[in-house]
């Protein structure tokens, strides 16, 4: 039966190293964010980061991805390729990475606007963040995935979005992805209760419009089925004794 990953010491302040790599090189990838930039430029300069920083991009080669960012634009909501794509003003861009460091795995996703975006699009930004900061907040013993679950839905649906719901987040640390999924939709006080001393990715990836997603002819690139914007925010969280702690 699949279990947890659980945590010693030594490996926690592995992983906070890790994580506040990752953090810092998303924020410094997004200060490049402009119009007329492409995503094989915002690829290279978090590449750069990590490996100057002692770690290794957790995503390059991980299956054959080619990148070390997945950067998706628009209603591309993850796994979108880097390359010769331009930004244009008015664009949203999702920067997902991840960081070994120590042979343990971070991963986190932010989205920003390229240029001036719509208060329209500003508000679906901050309400899918919103779902993220909300599902810690409530972080504590004895939580379980499925209230992890219930509260990003909750937030999301009552803002106005929706979560594409054939993604999800996920436990990691040896590896990128392991036990369990973090659904974004579910119902409170279903699931496995979550140990002290375990970490998972929690990812809101929603969407202005449908539910659905389809795959690009690419075979990487996932998008929403209706075109809609999508938004996708992530941390990777330690479970502690009295509740949580934000590593990325």
């Amino acid at each position: 039966m699949p279990s947890f990953q659980i945590f010693t010491p030594a490996e926690i302040e592995s992983l906070r190293k890790g994580g506040k790599i990752l953090h810092d090189c998303l924020q410094e990838t997004a200060r490049h964010v402009r119009p007329g930039i492409s995503t094989g430029e915002l690829d290279l300069i978090a590449e750069a980061y990590i490996r100057s920083h002692g770690a290794s991009p957790a995503f390059k080669g991980y299956r054959g991805f080619p990148g070390s960012l997945c950067i998706s634009v628009n209603d591309e909501c993850v796994h979108g390729i880097p390359g010769p794509r331009l930004l244009k003003d008015g664009d949203i861009v999702s920067l997902d990475g991840g960081v070994v460091f120590d042979g343990l795995i971070t991963d986190a996703c932010i989205t920003v606007g390229v240029g001036t975006i719509s208060p329209a699009t500003q508000k679906f930004l901050n309400s899918t963040k919103q779902a993220l900061d909300e599902a810690c907040r409530m972080m504590k013993p004895g939580i379980r995935v499925g209230d992890i679950s219930h509260t990003v839905q909750t937030v999301v649906e009552k803002a106005g979005y929706h979560c594409l719901r054939a993604l999800t987040g996920h436990g990691l640390g040896n590896t990128l992805h392991q036990f369990p999924d973090v659904p974004n939709v579910g119902k409170a006080g279903t699931g496995p209760v979550v140990p002290v001393g375990t970490i998972l990715a929690i990812e809101p990836i929603t969407s202005m419009g449908t539910r659905d997603i389809r795959e690009a002819d690419d075979h990487w690139t996932l998008l929403s089925d209706d075109g809609s914007l999508t938004a996708h925010f992530e941390h990777t969280v330690l479970f502690v004794k009295n509740g949580y702690e934000i590593l990325t």
